[in-house]
């Protein structure tokens, strides 16, 4: 699956569009929804739309999911990232929430496999979940994510693409000057961590070395969030970290720091690992790699 690719999807007579009233202001949003065909109950894959999209957005995984038998849903979540009640605002996490229980309550879902899923915008709002979710969430699989609206917003100014405008229209920024103030209220980088959720939800950050030259988001995003995670949690072991050093050699020379091995055919350039949370820096661009990542989460 390739970045923010706002196409809409070829939806199969497998999956029913659904409308789900936010809890929060009544709001009616749509989803797509998979329901699995066994008796016995599934897990449910919560596959959240990139930075730009919506939930007619094309998703390989949709498909994956229907041949792997498991539920499934692509919620709204107030759509493209441009305007005040997108862009992880209280709003839209309560929508990701609602969408979850819905699929609980008309699938056959098994509540202690639940699964949420994204890249770019997607993988943003997937460890925006793990930080504010009421549900117990088993996995969240974050590729390419956004953490910090406020350095984002920086970098895209840089590159001079469509997201510098995006972020400050998402925070009521004035006359080209950020909003600071509610970047960071939208920004994961800046959010008390749910400690107590450590036990109950693995954590895989994925992002590809390449990001931030030819893809849109740096790999900072990522190794920033990872170790905030490790600095809350109170972790002393410096090697668990990514260390100033390591972040340097990965952003000027672009080569492997060790011998990882792979996935799905591609280098991994650095992995980390501690308690319930990993990271992994593979040979890629702004991408998820579809296939390895709906087979990680059944554990296949």
């Amino acid at each position: 699956m390739k970045f923010d690719n706002v196409e809409s999807g070829i939806w199969s007579k497998n999956f029913e569009e659904v409308s789900i009233s936010s809890s929060a202001d009544n709001n009616v949003q749509k989803a797509y929804l998979f329901k699995s065909k066994s008796k016995e109950s599934k897990p449910l894959i919560v596959s959240l739309h990139t930075w730009s999209g919506d939930h007619t957005q094309k998703d390989d995984l949709a498909e994956l999911c229907v041949k792997n038998n498991v539920n499934y849903i692509h919620p709204n979540f107030r759509g493209p990232n441009c305007t005040i009640n997108a862009c992880c605002s209280k709003l839209a996490l309560c929508d990701i929430d609602d969408s979850i229980f819905y699929a609980i309550k008309y699938s056959n879902v098994d509540i202690n496999k639940i699964f949420v899923i994204g890249v770019s915008g997607g993988g943003y709002a997937a460890l925006s979940t793990f930080m504010k979710s009421k549900h117990k969430i088993k996995k969240i699989s974050a590729w390419a994510s956004i953490t910090d609206l406020i350095a984002w917003n920086r970098e895209s100014n840089i590159l001079g693409n469509k997201y510098a405008q995006n972020i400050l229209d998402c925070t009521e920024s004035k006359s080209k000057i950020l909003n600071k103030k509610i970047a960071e209220q939208k920004s994961p980088l800046f959010w008390k961590t749910p400690l107590e959720k450590f036990s109950e939800t693995k954590i895989n950050i994925y992002a590809g070395i390449y990001d931030g030259i030819q893809g849109s988001v740096p790999i900072t995003h990522s190794i920033n969030f990872y170790n905030k995670l490790l600095s809350d949690s109170s972790v002393n072991d410096p090697a668990k970290y990514i260390s100033d050093r390591e972040k340097l050699l990965l952003l000027e020379y672009r080569l492997p720091i060790g011998n990882f091995g792979d996935i799905s055919g591609r280098k991994i350039f650095l992995k980390k690992e501690c308690k319930n949370v990993n990271i992994t820096i593979f040979e890629g661009n702004h991408e998820m790699l579809t296939k390895f990542a709906i087979n990680e989460l059944l554990d296949k």
